[in-house]
């Protein structure tokens, strides 16, 4: 497992279109509808919040493959487990739990007190979660409506 810098994001373009794919198969909501933003203009983002110093990102390679990854973000004592993604061939290997122990190193090291994490409803990531400690917060409840043409 290494930390990547900004020029390297793009590596991770196979681990985002899996976890669209994961999503769309198994998101009580997100069926078919997952990402809203496309992978390219994830991939630009993660780079910028890299340079800005607000997130570092962890990966695990096979070779020259990422097998997963994961990303955080800290703003001084908040934190946010933004994403942690292990291609479906390689889970229950241990990777979660070896991308989890450098996002909750990274937290203890900055001071953060609050850390949170959101998980699509229907994701079964949530343990592994709860494994860490995270428990339900809140439901969020949200409508979606086609805009007037």
């Amino acid at each position: 497992m290494r930390e990547i810098g900004a020029a390297e994001t793009g590596m991770l373009r196979e681990c985002l279109l899996a976890l669209a794919e994961h999503h769309n198969k198994v998101s009580v909501n997100f069926k078919g509808c997952y990402p809203k933003t496309p992978v390219e203009q994830t991939m630009k983002k993660f780079a910028a919040d890299i340079d800005s110093g607000k997130s570092a990102i962890a990966v695990i390679e096979d070779g020259e493959n990422v097998i997963g990854f994961c990303k955080t973000d800290i703003d001084g004592e908040y934190g946010v487990l933004e994403y942690l993604v292990v291609l479906e061939e390689q889970r229950g290997k241990g990777y979660g739990a070896e991308l989890m122990d450098w996002a909750m190193s990274r937290f203890d090291a900055s001071g953060a007190v609050t850390i949170d994490v959101k998980v699509a409803d229907g994701n079964n990531a949530v343990t592994l979660y709860e494994k860490y400690g995270f428990r339900m917060n809140a439901h969020i409840l949200r409508q979606t409506r086609n805009r007037p043409e």
